[in-house]
C-alpha cells in the first residue's frame, strides 16, 4: 500500500507536487472504472440501455469509449511520473516489467473465475492490455526521452508522435494488405480480419473470448487481442502527450484551450476516416484509436475545468465517488470482477431451482422498478455502489493499492 493524498493508483509511480493538485486525473481514472462497472454488470443483460452496449462491430457507442478512457489516463500517469521514473532507467525498466507482468497475472486470475476451467482460460483480457500498452507506452518514452530545459529527462513529443503516426499507419496498411490464408486481404469483417486471424493462431480458439463470435456462432475473434494492442497503446500515448501539456501548466488553465482543440481535431480526424478505415473497437483500428482519444481528451478538459480551478465545493462533492474509484482504479476494477464473477454461479435455492444472484438483484429491484430496463440498471448502479462503499475508508485514510 501506499500512503498518499490526490496521487491517482495503477501504473504510474510517484507524481510531483504539482500534478497532485490535478484532481481531474483520479476523476477521470473513476469514470473510466465506473463505466466499465455499469456495463458489465446489468441486472439483465437483455435489458440494458443502448449507450451501455458495445456496438457489435463497426461503429461506436458510450460504452466503447470506457476503456479507451483508462487507457488514456494511464498515459497521463506516465507524463506525470516521468521524470523521477527516467533517474535510473535499469530501475525504471525493471519496474515496467514488473507491473506488466503483476497486472497479467491479476488479469489471468480474474479470467479464470469461477471455475478456474485453464482448458478454456481466456488468455488476452483488459488487464493484459494495460499491462502491454502501459509498457510499450512506458518503455517508448524512456527510449527516446531528451533532456528538459531544467537538465532533467523528459519526454520526447516529436518522437512519440512519429511513433503515433507510425503505429496507426502501419495497423491501417497490415489490414489492409496482408492477405488472410483462405480469405485475403482488406476483409475487416469478424472472421477474416488478420488481427482475428493472428489471435487464432497465437492463443488458440479455445483460449479466446468465449462472446467474441460470428454470425454462425462460432468464436473467431478476442476484443482484447495481439496485433490491435499497437493501436491500442497510441491511446496511452495521447495520455502522455497530453499529460505533458498539464506538467508545463500546473494551474492546468493555460493548457485546456490548447487541450480543447486537440481533442476536437482528433474526433475529427477518426470521423473523417470511418468512411475509408472504420472505427471498430473490437480491432481497434486507427480511426477508433484517434476518435477515441479525442474523445478521452475532451472529458479530461471538462473535468479539468471543474476541479483544478481552485476551491469549488459543489463539483468536488459531486466527483468524489469517481475520485474514490480513481485512486484505487485497480483494485476497484478487481472487486467488480469479482462481484461479476460470482454474481453469474447460481446458488440461490428458488421454487424454480438455483438462482444466480444477478438473477436474483433484478427480480428485487423489478419488483419495486416497473421498467424493466430501470430495473437492470438499479443493479448496476448496486454493484457500484458496493464497490464504492468498499474503497471510501481507504480513499479517506489516502490509502492507494497500487502494483
Amino acid at each position: 500500500m501506499n500512503r498518499a493524498t490526490t496521487i491517482p493508483s495503477g501504473a504510474r509511480g510517484a507524481i510531483s507536487d504539482a500534478s497532485s493538485r490535478l484532481l481531474s486525473l483520479d476523476a477521470l481514472r473513476g469514470l473510466a472504472v465506473a463505466g466499465m462497472i455499469l456495463v458489465v454488470s446489468p441486472g439483465d443483460w437483455n435489458k440494458a440501455y443502448a449507450p451501455l452496449k458495445h456496438a457489435p462491430w463497426d461503429g461506436w457507442t458510450l460504452a466503447d469509449m470506457v476503456f479507451p478512457t483508462f487507457l488514456f489516463s494511464v498515459g497521463l500517469a506516465i507524463a506525470l511520473s516521468f521524470a523521477k521514473l527516467a533517474q535510473n532507467r535499469r530501475a525504471a525498466g525493471i519496474k515496467i516489467v514488473r507491473r506488466c507482468a503483476a497486472l497479467i497475472a491479476l488479469g489471468l486470475v480474474l479470467n479464470a473465475l469461477p471455475y478456474f476451467d485453464l482448458a478454456h482460460l481466456r488468455l488476452p483480457g483488459i488487464l493484459q492490455r494495460i499491462a502491454l500498452c502501459y509498457a510499450l507506452a512506458a518503455s517508448l518514452c524512456l527510449a527516446t526521452a531528451s533532456t528538459g530545459p531544467d537538465g532533467c529527462a523528459a519526454v520526447n513529443r516529436r518522437a512519440l508522435l512519429i511513433a503515433m503516426a507510425i503505429v496507426l499507419l502501419g495497423y491501417w496498411a497490415l489490414l489492409a494488405w496482408v492477405p488472410v490464408p483462405g480469405v485475403g486481404a482488406g476483409h475487416l469483417d469478424p472472421d477474416g480480419n488478420l488481427a482475428s486471424w493472428i489471435d487464432r493462431g497465437v492463443f488458440t480458439v479455445p483460449h479466446l473470448w468465449p462472446y467474441g463470435t460470428n454470425a454462425a456462432g462460432t468464436v473467431v475473434y478476442d476484443s482484447e487481442g495481439l496485433l490491435s494492442t499497437l493501436p491500442a497503446t497510441v491511446n496511452v500515448l495521447v495520455g502522455v502527450l497530453a499529460g505533458t501539456v498539464l506538467r508545463a501548466n500546473p494551474d492546468a488553465s493555460k493548457g485546456r484551450p490548447f487541450l480543447l482543440a486537440a481533442a476536437i481535431g482528433l474526433m475529427g480526424i477518426g470521423l473523417a476516416l470511418d468512411p475509408i478505415f472504420v472505427i471498430n473497437k473490437r480491432i481497434w483500428t486507427s480511426s477508433f484509436a484517434l476518435f477515441s482519444s479525442g474523445f478521452s481528451l475532451g472529458v479530461l478538459v471538462v473535468l479539468s475545468a471543474l476541479l483544478d480551478r481552485g476551491p469549488a465545493p459543489l463539483p468536488h462533492a459531486l466527483m468524489l465517488p469517481f475520485r474514490v474509484l480513481g485512486g484505487n482504479a485497480i483494485l476497484a476494477f478487481t472487486l467488480s470482477q469479482i462481484l461479476s464473477a460470482i454474481g453469474g454461479v447460481p446458488f440461490i435455492a428458488s421454487p424454480e431451482g438455483p438462482m444466480t444472484p444477478q438473477g436474483w438483484g433484478d427480480g428485487l429491484a423489478g419488483a419495486v422498478i416497473a421498467d424493466p430496463y430501470l430495473a437492470s440498471f438499479a443493479c448496476a448502479l448496486g454493484i457500484l455502489g458496493l464497490v464504492v462503499l468498499a474503497l471510501l475508508p481507504l480513499h479517506h485514510r489516502g490509502l492507494h493499492v497500487r502494483l
